[in-house]
């Protein structure tokens, strides 16, 4: 498995396109925003996306998800914490932020649960459930590839913000001890914004940790 970052939207959020080289099948990642970049980029690699996978639903995450899913024919898989924050601008920030428009979506056809194991085609992961930043939020851990795409949990030297709508610093501070620093130290952490990083040198470094 590869992965290309594509960061989108006014607030660049990193969506990631993993891809399996023997069958060309993709993973979409948070298609936050930037349609026709994350399209363009599928079409001049001649992926075949198969599902679309939400760390979490927060709008610059989700603002091209319907595009992104009807375009290919393929499911969404969000926790069930956040069922409704697709279609409500308030729960995903939407709102709040006067630079872009109220962002809907349609309902995810799949719901997660903690520890969650998805059988993807030729992915296999594990939804590690990492809630504080936003109620539903999940990381997905990619145990063969040594690596986890944490949404907006975990940063490279910084941790998500906790003062949106459902968020909990406590909460968040035990999903990252709870669920990522036990994760093997060399595993790579993409997070949901910015540079990637690995467990062990955030729970080196990371002032929000130590």
């Amino acid at each position: 498995m590869e992965w290309i970052t594509c960061p989108v939207g006014p607030i660049q959020a990193n969506c990631y396109l993993l891809h399996d080289q023997t069958t060309d099948e993709c993973l979409i990642i948070d298609p936050g925003a930037a349609f026709e970049k994350i399209k363009a980029i599928i079409d001049r690699e001649k992926f075949n996306p198969v599902a679309i996978l939400l760390t979490h639903a927060h709008f610059d995450h989700i603002g091209a998800l319907d595009k992104a899913r009807d375009q290919w024919t393929i499911p969404v898989y969000l926790h069930s914490e956040e069922s409704d924050w697709l279609q409500n601008p308030m729960k995903n920030g939407s709102a709040h932020f006067s630079m872009i428009r109220p962002v809907v979506a349609r309902k995810a056809e799949h719901m997660l649960s903690d520890h969650d194991k998805l059988l993807l085609g030729p992915f296999s992961c594990l939804v590690l459930h990492t809630p504080g930043h936003s109620p539903g939020g999940v990381s997905f851990y990619f145990e063969d590839e040594r690596t986890v795409f944490c949404g907006d949990a975990l940063f490279h030297g910084s941790i998500g913000r906790t003062d949106q709508y459902g968020g909990d610093q406590d909460q968040l501070l035990t999903s990252i001890h709870d669920q990522l620093l036990t994760l093997p130290g060399d595993t790579i952490v993409c997070p949901g914004h910015g540079l990637q990083t690995t467990i062990g040198e955030e729970a080196d470094t990371n002032p929000f940790l130590i």
